[in-house]
């Protein structure tokens, strides 16, 4: 088997080995490794315990109970640049179904292959050569989540694992192997002794999944929605109007897969998830001409309920609020003005409006409409960018009318306009021209012109800052696609 590890990984094992200690390549790096996908974290697990760890790796840390040790590295690779190891453990009972209620450190690979979650992530990794004792390989073959053991036990051990079985369903498109669905059906209910942030973290790392839709989905079919996030369930088979094909939830979850599908963060995916989860409340009527006035207001106070009962930090949940709120945001050619562009601009914050037309987006795919983002879209991005940059003027040069005033002795006139036009003449050709020192000279310059040859430059400069202008809008229009 041809297999690539890091060298800061290798130079890790080597320093273990080099100890005389055993040490493993383990978990999800070695899954990854075995489906051909490059892993996300690097786990190493060794029959050291911490403190010769630490002793091992002087640039380290450890702030927990489970023995983990964190080594930090110099590596380019963020992901890299720390790299945990855990000593082989056994794990006692776990009483509230979420912490081992002591952690002993175990001599043997096998007893610490024999506490992890599911067969998949059961594996380890030295040189080479596989240590499969769950039947691991068979089920990434068979493309199956299967709990190690006995199901129910292990997720009586740990409910998060319930989380954990439908995110890693998703994201490597397996299905739960019958009696691992059974038991986490059966124990669904246990995720209710979870720690907020926990689930949190487990949410977060399943809307960030390739197809989230189906793990979004499972939850849904076993309850777990119910358990902490019940507002989005309330879009479960509520019909909309003649302006959409799906239901509000079907129209929810496809809107999160088109921001899945556009590999965008997971702020522009919680808010394409939660855009319309004020539907349900909002709903007056029923059939093709039933509405929904002021959705995305009761949506974004949601929102503000929602992400912080989630432990979301508060920028995290004020944004996607916002992005909730105006993503109903109108714009036609011709219709909407620049000022109220501008306004629209103020409210969500110029370093927001990509997001806001992401969501936007997102909406449409999840309606069901063949164009992500048409003409009038297309067009609206372009005044975005159009009204965020700073246009060519005298604004850019290094001296104001007022300087001018100042130097010259000259009153509020329209020669001190003819100076400045003439000056932009000079700087547009020349920017390392805007400096004060020049500037100050050249004003002198100028003032003693005759005013004829004055006039020349200062319409030169005018004509220049014009072109100058339309060649960046023409730009900015080429870039967008629009006319």
């Amino acid at each position: 088997m041809n297999i690539t590890i890091p060298k800061e990984i290798r130079a890790a094992v080597a320093i273990l080995e080099g100890a005389g200690f055993d040490a493993y390549l383990v978990g999800g790096c070695v899954r990854d490794i075995l489906i051909g996908r490059a892993p996300q974290d690097w786990d190493i697990t060794t029959n050291a315990k911490p403190e010769k760890i630490q002793e091992l790796f002087p640039k380290s840390f450890y702030e927990n109970k489970f023995g983990t040790v964190s080594v930090v590295t110099e590596s380019d690779d963020p992901r890299l640049r720390t790299i945990e190891i855990t000593p082989f453990r056994l794990e006692g009972k776990y009483s509230d179904k979420r912490h081992p209620d002591e952690i002993k450190f175990a001599d043997k690979l096998e007893d610490d292959l024999a506490r992890r979650d599911f067969t998949v992530n059961s594996l380890a990794l030295h040189d080479s050569e596989i240590i499969d004792l769950f039947g691991g390989q068979d089920d990434l073959k068979n493309t199956l989540i299967r709990a190690v053991g006995n199901p129910a036990e292990r997720f009586d051990e740990d409910a998060l694992r319930i989380m954990r079985a439908i995110r890693l369903s998703s994201e490597l498109d397996f299905e739960i192997e019958e009696k691992t669905f059974s038991a986490l059906k059966e124990k669904a209910h246990l995720l209710k002794l979870i720690a907020m942030e926990r689930i949190r973290e487990e949410f977060s790392k399943t809307l960030m999944s390739d197809t989230p839709s189906k793990a979004i989905e499972k939850m849904r079919e076993l309850g777990i929605l119910k358990i902490f996030l019940p507002e989005l369930e309330e879009g479960w088979e509520v019909g909309q109007n003649k302006h959409h094909i799906y239901t509000v939830w079907e129209h929810n979850i496809k809107a999160l897969d088109c921001a899945a599908k556009e590999r965008w963060p997971l702020v522009v995916r919680m808010s394409a998830l939660f855009h319309d989860i004020g539907k349900p409340r909002a709903k007056h009527g029923d059939g093709p001409d039933s509405t929904f006035y002021n959705h995305e207001v009761i949506g974004a106070k949601m929102c503000d309920k929602i992400l912080p009962r989630l432990k979301y930090g508060k920028d995290f949940s004020d944004k996607v609020s916002k992005l909730v709120r105006f993503h109903l945001f109108y714009y036609n050619v011709d219709e909407v003005s620049e000022s109220s562009v501008r306004r629209l601009i103020k409210k969500v914050g110029p370093e927001d409006m990509e997001d806001l037309i992401r969501v936007r987006i997102c909406d449409r795919i999840g309606s069901g409409v063949p164009k992500a983002e048409p003409y009038k879209l297309r067009h609206f991005r372009f005044l975005v960018e159009k009204l965020q940059r700073d246009p060519v003027s005298p604004k850019m040069m290094k001296i104001n009318g007022d300087k001018i005033k100042e130097i010259t002795g000259l009153p509020q006139s329209i020669k001190v306009g003819l100076i400045v036009n003439a000056l932009m003449e000079e700087v547009l050709d020349n920017p390392e021209k805007n400096t004060e020192e020049y500037l100050e000279k050249r004003v002198l310059e100028l003032n003693n012109m005759l005013e004829t040859e004055l006039q020349t430059l200062a319409e030169s400069g005018k004509s220049k800052k014009i072109g100058l202008e339309e060649e960046e809008i023409s730009k900015i229009k080429k870039k967008h696609y629009v006319k």
